[in-house]
């Protein structure tokens, strides 16, 4: 492919966001034959299918969606132009799409992101929370550009992808002022039989907890196991057990769910990071992302 015909690339572009050749037809005040002929003389041209048919509907294939992504890029700078041409100011706005691993504290995933947000050019940011390894496949066609998560990058998952620590901390236990100052006494030694709230087995926390406590001989009193970082925390909050954070969020967890420190656990290390098909990260927000992980929220256990 010597040269990109932009008008075929355009159409491209509508039919994608539309979702069909018919709706695009609408928009674009063209044939459906027309159409049809643009995007196999792109896909010609290209030596790739963009589309593949589900129901009624077009979805992109893997190739379709980095086309696609580029296109937005394109057209929404040609759109930008026709503004400033009428008089109107530049409004540029850039693009972050991150996989947020489901076993990622939501606090830990906010103080990582909140800088994207305050970022002197405006950033859309599209936040997709759910298994790694689904996000992992995400990733590996390219609709997202980051994946935040508590793992590395599996080895049964077979994506070429890199690992880029953010950083580490140590494990705090916290609880209502009762539960508290009860189990404060003899810390960690106490835990013994005390009533606990825990991640599932998907977390590296719990495993890393449960290795840590089989080494000490202690048995806590299991009443219940979350997925949701942020829910098993309302109910620690109802007084049900005590529940764990990385001590990065400690002081931010304290005055949300207004419970306690009962202590901290420094042997158990939570680690957290960027996962992306870049050996290097080059893209603006990501590198807010991983400087504000490097410069504070890591630093000193986010300076509690």
């Amino acid at each position: 492919m010597n040269w990109l015909n932009y008008h075929h690339l355009h159409y491209f572009w509508v039919v994608a966001r539309e979702g069909t050749i018919l709706r695009a037809c609408d928009r674009l005040h063209l044939t459906q034959p027309a159409i049809s002929k643009q995007l196999r003389q792109l896909e010609q041209a290209i030596g790739e299918k963009l589309f593949k048919r589900v129901g009624r509907h077009l979805a992109l294939t893997e190739t379709g969606e980095i086309v696609y992504r580029y296109a937005d890029e394109i057209f929404s700078i040609g759109e930008e132009l026709t503004e400033v041409l009428r008089g109107k100011p530049a409004r540029r706005e850039s693009r972050l799409a991150v996989g947020i691993a489901d076993v990622l504290p939501k606090l830990i995933a906010y103080r990582l992101l909140e800088p994207v947000l305050r970022l002197p050019d405006s950033v859309h940011l599209i936040c997709d929370e759910r298994g790694l390894v689904e996000l992992l496949g995400e990733l590996a066609q390219h609709r997202l550009d980051v994946v935040l998560s508590d793992s590395p990058l599996p080895p049964t998952v077979n994506v070429r992808a890199y690992n880029h620590l953010l950083g580490e901390c140590g494990v705090s236990i916290l609880g209502v002022a009762g539960l508290a100052q009860r189990f404060r006494r003899g810390f960690p030694a106490s835990l013994d039989d005390a009533p606990f709230l825990l991640p599932t087995q998907k977390s590296m926390m719990r495993r890393s907890l449960e290795h840590w406590m089989q080494a000490q001989g202690i048995r806590p009193e299991v009443r219940g196991e979350f997925d949701d970082a942020a829910l098993m925390q309302v109910f620690g909050q109802a007084g049900t057990g005590l529940f764990p954070v990385p001590s990065a969020v400690e002081k931010d967890t304290c005055q949300q769910y207004q419970v306690q420190l009962v202590g901290r656990l420094e042997a158990v290390r939570e680690r957290f990071y960027a996962i992306s098909v870049e050996r290097r990260l080059t893209h603006p927000a990501v590198k807010a992302i991983t400087q504000t992980a490097y410069d504070s929220l890591f630093r000193e256990d986010g300076k509690r």
